[in-house]
């Protein structure tokens, strides 16, 4: 029988230790193993409100991670091929030159991502080239869940006590030993940001962690917040915090990437239960793990619904498209010091914390009413961590029109402000402008006296803008929007 010759399609999986295609791969004994990533055009275009898809930072974090990733292929014997244009073009092309018989891949759930591996295969087809998918983004292989994903529950709660109850976990694949050297064919050059029209992003010194992308820095990211500075013991009391590079494990860039793989994660904090301590906070770790698997899931169940405005509930809320606002908003500009701060932190570095991806969400859609697809699409430009998945189901969570949101939750940012930045210390880290202000002032300055103002050497609405909307009224107009909208909602439409 001849050996199979295969081509492993690399898209978010940019790995060797726990990957099971390419374990597969070494197990059938090729005769010939090509592992090869295309830089495919159409993710370097624009979103719709007319945002680089990829942004400077994430195309920053993708090159460094295939840097790494051709490295350690190389190391085993092999090499990364990389290519510029369209997948269902030039792995057909691959596959032609080098007699391919076989394609692995990991497969995807979103619609772009699954258009793509539906031209692929009309692509093959003809030539009788078996293209073999995956699955491997998730805690959770969907086939150990104690349910079909059709029948996978609208609430997240309901679906975490079914799984932990119920639900096996796979070992993670063994990272490979050597690989076979790669046939006669150019490994071609990695690309510059500059190929795609962007200027490397600069380091901001106010930066608390440099994100560098690739699986061995983010094994060394592990390393450092697991063993090397013993973190995780207290992850579940830190988590929400703004300011600083291990208030959170910081893992999401490399998730998002799939150079760490969830289950690899797993992995080292059973470890870490099992040498050191079990408390909530290593619970926790893995309660977000599942957290992850499940906006996933909920893609693959419902589709494109979760792009639409009206989201997984069908609710259609007459949100504004008002760009002089919404541009406020993304500068940093609303007169609101922490919606400000982490907008100028996201501007700066390409990150910002879930609780301040929190805050500036409710924002733009709770008191400014401006729609949650241009925020997302903004958070997908910029986020050097930006999933899909989770990014469009935590929006549709955020918005209030997700399967599983709370109806008009809206974040009291002056609340949230003095809870979780008590002292002002992260408002006045991005805006130094505020710097002189006392904590008891620092979140609210539009309340400082002219004379307060002298003494503070701060003008309102010369060096930092007076509120854009008054906070509560603002809030309660969309409330009034928002119940109205689902009182007119279709009842095929609304929740059983």
């Amino acid at each position: 029988m001849t050996s199979p010759r295969i081509l492993i399609w690399y898209r978010n999986d940019l790995r060797v230790r726990d990957h099971q295609p390419l374990h597969h791969a070494i197990q059938a004994n090729p005769e010939t193993l090509i592992p090869a990533y295309c830089f495919d055009p159409r993710q370097w275009g624009e979103t719709a409100y007319g945002f680089p898809k990829t942004g400077a930072f994430r195309g920053q974090f993708l090159l460094e991670s295939l840097a790494d990733l051709r490295a350690s292929l190389q190391h085993l014997g092999s090499n990364l091929v990389i290519r510029t244009g369209k997948p269902e073009t030039i792995l057909l092309q691959i596959a032609q030159e080098c007699s391919i018989s076989h394609i692995y891949y990991y497969q995807e759930v979103t619609s772009e991502e699954r258009a793509v591996e539906t031209a692929l295969q009309a692509a093959l087809q003809p030539l009788g080239i078996t293209l073999k998918p995956f699955w491997g983004h998730t805690l959770y292989h969907p086939k150990d869940l104690p349910f079909e994903v059709s029948q996978l529950p609208e609430l997240f709660t309901h679906f975490r006590k079914a799984v932990e109850k119920s639900a096996t976990l796979r070992p993670t694949y063994p990272t490979p030993q050597s690989l076979p050297p790669l046939p006669p064919l150019d490994a071609g050059l990695l690309p510059q940001l500059a190929d795609f029209g962007l200027n490397a992003p600069e380091l901001d010194p106010r930066a608390a962690i440099r994100f560098q992308g690739g699986e061995t820095e983010g094994q060394n990211r592990l390393q450092h917040y697991f063993w090397k500075q013993d973190f995780l013991k207290a992850y579940k009391e830190t988590r929400n915090g703004m300011l600083g590079a291990d208030y959170s494990s910081k893992f999401s860039p490399w998730l998002a990437l799939g150079c760490l793989s969830p289950r690899y994660i797993y992995e080292q904090v059973k470890a870490y239960e099992a040498q050191r301590l079990a408390n909530d906070s290593t619970y926790w770790l893995i309660f977000e793990l599942l957290w992850r698997d499940y906006f996933r899931l909920i893609c693959a169940k419902h589709g494109d619904r979760i792009f639409r405005s009206s989201g997984l509930q069908g609710i259609e809320i007459p949100w504004k498209e008002d760009w002089k606002r919404f541009n406020l908003w993304r500068e940093g500009k609303t007169g609101f010091p922490l919606v400000d701060a982490n907008m100028r932190e996201l501007a700066a570095t390409g990150f910002m914390s879930n609780r301040g991806r929190q805050n500036v969400a409710s924002f733009l859609t709770k008191n400014l009413g401006i729609n949650w697809q241009m925020g997302a699409e903004w958070f997908e430009s910029l986020l050097i961590d930006y999933d899909v998945c989770s990014n469009y189901g935590n929006w549709n969570y955020t918005a209030g029109v997700g399967n599983d949101a709370r109806g008009f939750r809206f974040f009291n940012i002056l609340k949230q402000s003095k809870d979780y930045d008590p002292q002002g210390d992260y408002v006045k880290h991005w805006l130094p402008e505020l710097a002189n202000l006392p904590a008891s002032k620092v979140h609210e300055p539009w309340k400082l006296l002219p004379v307060e103002q002298q003494r503070f050497n701060l003008r309102l609405g010369v060096d930092y803008p007076h509120p854009v909307v008054d906070l509560f009224k603002s809030a309660a107009d969309n409330e009034r929007l928002y119940n109205a909208a689902i009182s007119d909602r279709p009842s095929s439409n609304r929740k059983k």
